[in-house]
């Protein structure tokens, strides 16, 4: 949705993405396509996703299309580029080293336009127009007079478990917090305190990122932009492929990028006991719109 509030898109456009609770309610009124789910890497689940969108193409007139960086784009894109539609592909924000394997993929597809959001390996085929993560800044922030609200989001990907932040959340838990947590397939502790979902529809996880004093998230971006808008300093808890809990280590460049520019502390994953300070730290700050804009790769 970031991009369509920069392209402002009409309300005719098509929206293609998996069937989940905030997908549904995200995109509620619009015309949307659901296809099944296309986990990394996936070039089976990713041909069916281009069926899907070989469909579209047949029925319906699109000025242009855009990807953000998704295994659903890995086949569908270069299909929809050939059939003549302006097409490009704006790389994840996350990827600071280099492009993702579907990234890599655009590169060489046939009219593709390619984009990414970092300088450091921009080129003349990947061209660089900056980053959202230039649009903000952190400052300090009183927490309120009440018990803390916490919120704990560890993202929907399937199939990877992320039990080790579980572990590290817990000893920083103050017996007074009010817990919410969104496991995504992550089994459910026995007695994990607090309230705990698989997944949240848009309107109900923006509503309980609102009302929390501490996001505690997964470095993927959508969760990350989110704890922004609501003026949130999340804490990340960073996924690892060394521990099975994602394809690569991309959630370590977006990490170790927001910790550069403050908008983010990070959870302890090895040494539990320290999280408790990590978590006070963010109660105690927040982030804004940016009131001066950063030069590129700063």
């Amino acid at each position: 949705m970031a991009i369509d509030s920069r392209l402002h898109s009409s309300d005719d456009s098509r929206w293609v993405t998996f069937d989940t609770a905030q997908t549904r309610s995200l995109l509620e009124g619009r015309k949307q396509t659901y296809v099944p789910y296309v986990a990394p890497r996936d070039l089976v689940a990713s041909a069916r996703a281009a069926r899907h969108v070989s469909a579209l193409l047949k029925g319906e007139r699109f000025d242009a299309c855009i990807s953000t960086g998704s295994a659903v784009a890995g086949l569908a894109l270069p299909l929809v580029a050939l059939s003549g539609v302006p097409s490009f592909y704006v790389e994840s924000v996350a990827r600071f080293q280099g492009p993702s394997l579907t990234g890599r993929i655009m590169h060489v597809a046939p009219r593709v336009r390619t984009l990414t959001q970092s300088p450091a390996w921009a080129s003349s085929r990947w061209a660089y127009e900056g980053t959202i993560l230039d649009g903000w800044e952190s400052m300090p922030h009183d927490p309120a007079d009440r018990p803390r609200g916490v919120l704990v989001t560890l993202g929907t990907i399937r199939p990877y478990t992320f039990d080790r932040a579980i572990a590290a959340v817990l000893p920083a838990l103050r017996p007074t917090d009010e817990v919410v947590w969104q496991l995504g397939v992550t089994p459910a502790r026995p007695g994990l305190p607090g309230r705990a979902s698989a997944d949240l529809q848009y309107e109900q996880m923006s509503d309980e990122v609102r009302r929390a004093d501490v996001v505690i998230s997964h470095a993927g971006v959508g969760s990350v932009l989110l704890a922004y808008q609501w003026g949130k300093y999340p804490v990340l808890a960073t996924r690892s492929a060394r521990h099975s809990e994602h394809v690569d280590e991309h959630q370590r460049e977006l990490a170790d990028a927001l910790i550069r520019r403050d908008l983010a502390a990070e959870l302890d994953l090895d040494d539990p006991n320290r999280n408790a300070e990590v978590l006070d730290r963010a109660a105690r700050r927040g982030v804004r719109p940016a009131l001066t804009e950063r030069t590129p790769g700063s």
